[in-house]
């Protein structure tokens, strides 16, 4: 039996998080209608990821796949995760559950956001736009790292006039410095790039606070549902799968 795949995102009080979450798994579904897919969270919105990893076990299910909806490494994948996964299999001993790999680093997800930007009529080579390249921000330094390092390759090849980080949560470097940093470096257009996965009370703060500062602002869209995102998605899948079949080989 081929194992389900339980895609598990974070979660928001926000409704629309949940849906653009249930659209990205629909593509997912599209691509690849054969794989039993399940949607879950782990906080605020609901159906919770024990229930369904419970459930699953249940319904017969001895082996699970899990794909964390995640953009980094941070405290949801590298602590909470594994510990609910841990939790589960320690009370159900004849259930095998495999933890696939965050989504990022990876450049289909750059490509997402770069389209994102596309979408509201900024195109790479525009040299007079600055770009807050906006994220949720974290409190494991290498996560924000790795925020930094797309910010830095971006700035270095996409052409636009600079690009600087803004984080939504865990403190500085907040979008009101990162507008004046790239309007010192002569940036006469400013545009959010969005590195969220869905909507929500995070984008939604850095949206008012692009807003508040610059009100002419153009303001990407998360990643949402897209081709790129659903790829990357059965990608990890896969991987995780081909590991598990060369290690009981």
């Amino acid at each position: 039996m081929t194992p389900p795949l339980i895609a598990v995102a974070h979660g928001s009080r926000d409704p629309r998080s949940a849906s653009t979450v249930a659209e990205l798994l629909d593509v997912v579904r599209e691509h690849r209608p054969e794989l039993d897919v399940r949607d879950a969270f782990l906080d605020l919105s609901t159906p919770r990821f024990v229930d369904v990893l419970e459930g699953l076990h249940q319904e017969g299910h001895r082996e699970v796949v899990v794909a964390p909806l995640l953009l980094g490494r941070a405290f949801h994948a590298r602590v909470d995760l594994p510990g609910l996964i841990a939790d589960v299999v320690g009370r159900s001993p004849r259930l095998s559950v495999t933890l696939a790999d965050v989504l990022g680093p990876d450049a289909r997800l750059e490509a997402a956001a770069v389209r994102r930007l596309r979408e509201i009529g900024v195109e790479p080579g525009q040299s007079d736009v600055g770009i807050v390249f906006a994220a949720t921000g974290s409190s494991h330094a290498p996560a924000n790292a790795r925020v930094f390092e797309i910010a830095k390759r971006w700035a270095r090849t996409h052409g636009w006039s600079g690009v600087r980080v803004a984080f939504a949560s865990a403190g500085p470097p907040e979008v009101a410095g990162a507008v004046a940093a790239l309007r010192a470096r002569g940036a006469e257009r400013i545009a959010v790039a969005s590195w969220f996965l869905a909507p929500g009370l995070l984008p939604d703060r850095i949206t008012a606070q692009a807003r508040a500062t610059e009100p002419a602002v153009r303001v990407a869209g998360p990643l949402g549902a897209a081709v790129e995102i659903a790829d990357l998605v059965l990608d990890r899948y896969d991987a995780t799968r081909a590991t598990l079949m060369r290690t009981s080989a």
